[in-house]
């Protein structure tokens, strides 16, 4: 067994694919989970970036169209849609993430994406859009310069472009108005979320936190642990959670083999095992010639030459190889033995599709 792995570290170094073997460390809390209720919220607005150098919308974009009349009537300025260019203007969808705890006043940044037919919204202005979340009320609002990072330049079909000039970042683009009130603790209870739920996981959460605060900690379920504030931190909620997040837990994993066909690499867990097997690999290659030979006629026969096709089928079948493995044997012993005897990374996986087929893979095989 010791010269399969050794074998195995040398043989790893020298192919193309990879095989990785991962087991359980210990971690904090908070790596593994997270306070429930402390969240981020997604915002979304429609707008129109002005300003452009003629490369905004085409007159058939009527969306673009209707917002410059709506936006021009509410300023008191009434003019005829069908007579309006709107080739410096584009129609744009603005998105941004309101981080939990901000406050009114406080700036987030926000991210422009044309929706028309726009070549580039470089150089151009965010007017004043509201960004409302999934609820509909509006939480910021957006408006200044916009960055795109990219260009497009030429004329006709010589034209150059580097990244997407239609989509474009600004920088603290957007204030905060309103706050999403996060009750953290305050009625002397808090949750946190395993961002992996496992039961073995969460019972071990609530173990070293028992350990640490006393009796307050419950696994409610995999997924989540109920924590009672203790009396003297109720009001220092946030060094409680700062204690919960830096207290050591190692979590637990379920058995997995992922493995990408498309590139060939092998990621597997410590935990997996295989039962007593043997395998076999080898191959049959077949190769097919053909050779062309011209026949002459005889001599003042006035015949034509003739050319005919000889084919030629030669079978080469390799050496089987077969491997057997006690059960003590697990899947970096397979794949090291294999690699010794010349399997391909297809080889590699199809052989442990073939294992966990058999039933004696005791993992979760997963193909990406």
């Amino acid at each position: 067994m010791k010269k399969i792995t050794a074998l195995l570290v040398a043989v790893l170094c020298m192919f193309t694919f990879n095989t990785a073997f991962a087991d359980s460390a210990i971690t904090r809390i908070k790596d593994i989970a997270k306070v429930q209720g402390v969240r981020s919220n997604q915002l979304v607005g429609y707008g129109i970036v002005v300003g452009l150098n003629g490369t905004g919308d085409s007159n058939k974009t009527l969306e673009t169209l209707q917002s410059v009349t709506n936006m021009l009537r509410s300023f008191g300025v009434t003019i005829n849609q069908s007579s309006l260019k709107t080739k410096n203007v584009a129609a744009v969808m603005v998105t941004a993430t309101l981080p939990p705890f901000v406050r009114e006043g406080d700036t987030i940044d926000i991210t422009v994406s044309s929706m028309g037919d726009a070549k580039s919204i470089q150089g151009g202005t965010l007017i004043q859009t509201p960004l409302q979340a999934g609820n509909g009320q509006v939480y910021a609002v957006a408006q200044g310069a916009v960055s795109t990072g990219g260009f497009t330049a030429g004329n006709g079909g010589n034209t150059r472009q580097k990244n997407f000039p239609t989509v474009g970042t600004t920088p603290n683009g957007a204030i905060v108005e309103k706050t999403v009130e996060d009750d953290l603790g305050t009625n002397g209870t808090l949750s946190l979320s395993l961002a992996q739920p496992d039961f073995t996981t969460a019972a071990r959460v609530a173990q070293a936190i028992n350990l640490r605060f006393g009796s307050v900690a419950k696994a409610a379920n995999p997924g989540r642990i109920d924590i009672t504030v203790p009396p003297y931190y109720r009001g220092n909620v946030v060094g409680f959670i700062a204690g919960l997040e830096e207290l050591p837990v190692m979590p637990d994993k379920i058995a997995k083999v992922v493995v990408n066909e498309r590139t060939g690499t092998i990621v597997m867990g410590g935990d997996v095992s295989v039962d007593s097997i043997a395998v076999t690999q080898g191959g049959i290659s077949i190769s097919v010639t053909t050779e062309e030979d011209a026949n002459q006629p005889a001599p003042f026969s006035y015949g034509s030459t003739i050319v005919t096709k000889n084919q030629d089928v030669d079978v080469t079948e390799d050496n089987a190889n077969t491997i057997v493995l006690p059960a003590t044997a697990d899947v970096a012993d397979i794949v090291g033995a294999l690699n010794a005897v010349g399997a391909t990374p297809r080889d590699v996986i199809s052989i442990l599709q073939a294992i966990k087929a058999s039933g004696a893979l005791h993992a979760d095989l997963e193909i990406i």
